[in-house]
């Protein structure tokens, strides 16, 4: 991951809708949920979490596909993993903190020491 990627990343999320929009993504895992349902749970207005779910598609962070008549929207669990990974490994010291792949279980075990 490139520096650029990752500050789209965190500007898409430093908003407050954005950000709750994400989470309740990520709850919903990768099968995701239809643009009705985030707005209804979230009481967001249709046109307002267009708008948001575009900026976040943009920064990498949400995927859609077309699912009959409604389009499903999940979080981008591959580019959020890249970006944890990318913090982490990056940006802690290599004693902080360790990243290891669970291959059978297809996830990534980031392990933080407490700094003090």
């Amino acid at each position: 991951m490139e520096i650029k990627e990752a500050l789209l990343a965190f500007a898409a999320l430093s908003q407050d809708t954005r950000l709750r929009v994400f989470r309740l993504l990520v709850e919903y895992g990768p099968e995701g949920a239809p643009a009705g349902t985030l707005s209804e749970t979230l009481a967001i207005p249709h046109n307002t979490l267009s708008f948001h779910l575009s900026h976040m598609s943009k920064a990498g962070l949400v995927l859609s596909q077309r699912k009959s008549r409604s389009i499903i929207y999940s979080a981008n669990f591959e580019f959020f993993t890249d970006l944890i990974r990318y913090m982490v490994k990056d940006c802690c010291r290599e004693d902080m903190a360790s990243i290891r792949d669970n291959k059978k279980k297809k996830c990534s075990i980031i392990e933080l020491s407490n700094c003090c």
